[in-house]
């Protein structure tokens, strides 16, 4: 019989994404054109929160003002438009592609 090591102390869990950014069964991890966002279907969301919405079909992100959602163009939809409006949740992190060359630098 051998004792515990005590080397076990100061081992360490291996970096993943899915733990630096809590990514969980309540999250989603889309790819965009500048890389992947990661959204939280289950945060409630608060004013200034950036949510990923889906706008006469077409999925993007806008932020949230209030009782107004506002486009990346500078719109701002609310009272009745907001009826045809689906929130799926809210961005939690982006990952940007280092090969992209479009898309901000950090």
């Amino acid at each position: 019989m051998g004792f515990v090591s005590p080397a076990t102390d100061y081992v360490e869990e291996r970096l993943t994404i899915d733990s630096l950014c809590g990514i969980d069964g309540n999250c989603w991890v889309i790819e965009t054109s500048c890389g992947w966002a990661v959204i939280n279907v289950a945060m409630k969301a608060s004013d200034g929160d950036t949510l990923l919405a889906t706008m006469d079909g077409i999925n993007q992100f806008v932020k949230l003002h209030g009782l107004a959602l506002i486009t990346e163009e500078g719109e701002a939809i609310e009272g009745d438009a907001l009826e045809d409006v689906k929130v799926h949740g809210v961005l939690t992190h982006t990952l940007n592609s280092v090969k992209n060359d479009s898309c901000p630098a950090i």
